[in-house]
């Protein structure tokens, strides 16, 4: 009687710490419904995310039928044809070309090289700074060493003649310069964050228990950064629609023939076209201006839903 009723408790015991269990993950929520609720609960985020996402889809799927090489042909006929009529929605530039095929064109090659350069260079600098944040001492010295290096180059005339001295070069060639230069600020982010999480005793107790570096620092020390990478990321893919703008409208990002909006954005050097033929540039500059800002609003979201999902993490 007495073992029976010892097996009995046991399994009902058993039984009640795997009910619990079950229990505890149905009541918390996934990371997926952290993130949808925080958008539901601000408005804002959620038109900023709609924007986004159908004006990328947008641009991707329209230039697939825009023919590049016959839109950028020079058309004397429709030289700074007015916008609004059947032919050319947002006008003609001083080419004849149709600056809304334009727009799209350049939208998908200016957010092409954003997004690839946000991918490169933040993958490349958080990998940086949790290595050099988290071993410390002569690796930490070394790597910083590196940091200092490039941090005196002057980057923006660099990238100019990186660009000057290729021949023949594309989006994908420009992303790739542009990676060089734009990791040292995520590095040093990420560095510093990585230096006091270190000293933290979930980080001591998984040394203690013989978990190797890299297990701590990709598994323990990188999701409770997160927020910070989230946060650092959306700008950063913010900022880097600005610098391929910026270097196209100087004449040293994309070539010529190679519609953006930084190229179009530079038909406001004439002061002509900046009050008789407005349609040239304040299309894509209002298109910046709006994509910036809804960048901003989801980063904002997406750095809560992170805090709230290590916040339900630390209390579970």
């Amino acid at each position: 009687m007495a073992e029976n009723f010892e097996q009995h408790s046991d399994v009902s015991a058993t039984d009640l710490a795997r009910l619990t269990q079950e229990a505890q993950a149905e009541a918390t929520p996934s990371t997926a419904k952290i993130i949808w609720s925080e958008f539901k609960a601000d408005k804002p985020a959620m038109v900023a995310l709609f924007i986004i996402v159908g004006f990328i889809l947008f641009v991707m799927i329209g230039a697939l039928f825009i023919n590049t090489p016959k839109m950028m042909e020079t058309n004397i006929m429709a030289y700074f044809n007015q916008p609004f009529t059947s032919d050319f929605w947002l006008g003609a530039d001083s080419g004849g070309r149709s600056v809304a095929k334009q727009l799209i064109v350049g939208s998908r090659n200016s957010i092409g090289i954003a997004i690839g350069l946000t991918i490169i260079s933040s993958t490349f600098g958080i990998c940086w700074g949790l290595i050099s944040g988290y071993f410390n001492g002569y690796i930490d010295w070394g790597m910083q060493r590196v940091y200092d290096f490039m941090m005196m180059l002057p980057m923006t005339m660099m990238i100019i003649v990186l660009v000057t001295i290729i021949p023949h070069y594309n989006s994908v060639t420009l992303t790739l310069i542009f990676s060089i230069f734009y990791w040292e600020g995520t590095s040093r982010l990420i560095r510093s964050r990585t230096l006091a999480e270190s000293e933290k005793d979930y980080v001591a107790a998984s040394k203690t228990s013989g978990t190797s570096n890299w297990k701590i620092i990709f598994r323990e020390i990188m999701p409770n950064i997160s927020s910070l990478i989230i946060v650092d990321c959306t700008l950063s893919f913010a900022e880097n629609i600005g610098v391929e703008t910026g270097l196209s409208y100087l004449g040293f990002g994309l070539p010529s023939q190679t519609p953006s909006l930084g190229t179009m954005i530079a038909n406001a050097n004439d002061p002509n076209n900046i009050t008789q033929y407005w349609w040239t540039w304040l299309p894509a500059a209002l298109e910046i201006i709006i994509l910036c800002l809804s960048i901003s609003y989801i980063g904002q979201v997406l750095r809560r839903a992170a805090d709230a999902s290590q916040r339900q993490g630390a209390a579970d």
